[in-house]
C-alpha cells in the first residue's frame, strides 16, 4: 500500500476514515497516473477535502460532504482560483467561528467570513509546523 507510506503527518493524526480515504485514493491514483507523485498527492488531498476539513494539525469530518472551496468545486487542475488549504471555506460563518475559537484565533469576533478562512488557514499552518518540529 504505497498510500500508507506516503501519508502526510496531518492525515496520520486524523481519524481512521480520513486515513482510509487518503490511502484508497492515493493507491487508486497511483494505478491511474503512475509515478506522477504530485498529481497523485493532489488527487488524494482533493478526495480528503470533500469529506474532511483541516483543523490545526489534523483533519476532522465535515458536517456535509462536498468541495471545500472555489478551487475544489471546479473541474480540472489548471485554474486560477486560490485554494483554502483544507479550510472548509463553504461552511457557515458560525462554523468558521467555532473552528477559529477551537484554534484560539485572536480577533475572530470582528472578522468577516473570508478573513476567518485566512486566519484559520494560518493557524492550521502554524500548528502543523509546530507538530512537525518546525518553528
Amino acid at each position: 500500500m504505497p498510500g500508507k507510506d506516503a501519508m502526510p503527518s496531518t492525515v496520520e493524526r486524523s481519524d481512521k476514515k480520513a486515513q482510509r480515504t487518503w490511502v484508497e485514493t492515493y493507491d487508486s491514483a497511483m494505478e491511474t497516473y503512475g509515478d506522477d507523485g504530485a498529481r497523485v498527492r493532489r488527487t488524494a488531498f482533493a478526495a480528503l477535502k470533500h469529506t474532511h476539513e483541516k483543523v490545526g494539525d489534523h483533519w476532522e469530518p465535515k458536517d456535509r460532504n462536498g468541495p471545500s472551496d472555489a478551487q475544489a468545486a471546479r473541474p480540472g487542475r489548471k485554474t486560477e482560483k486560490p485554494t483554502a488549504g483544507g479550510v472548509d471555506a463553504k461552511a457557515s460563518k458560525k462554523h468558521l467561528m467555532d473552528v477559529a475559537k477551537k484554534l484560539d484565533v485572536p480577533g475572530r469576533s470582528s472578522m468577516k467570513k473570508d478573513e476567518l478562512v485566512d486566519a484559520i488557514q494560518k493557524a492550521n499552518n502554524r500548528k502543523t509546523a509546530k507538530s512537525r518540529g518546525k518553528k
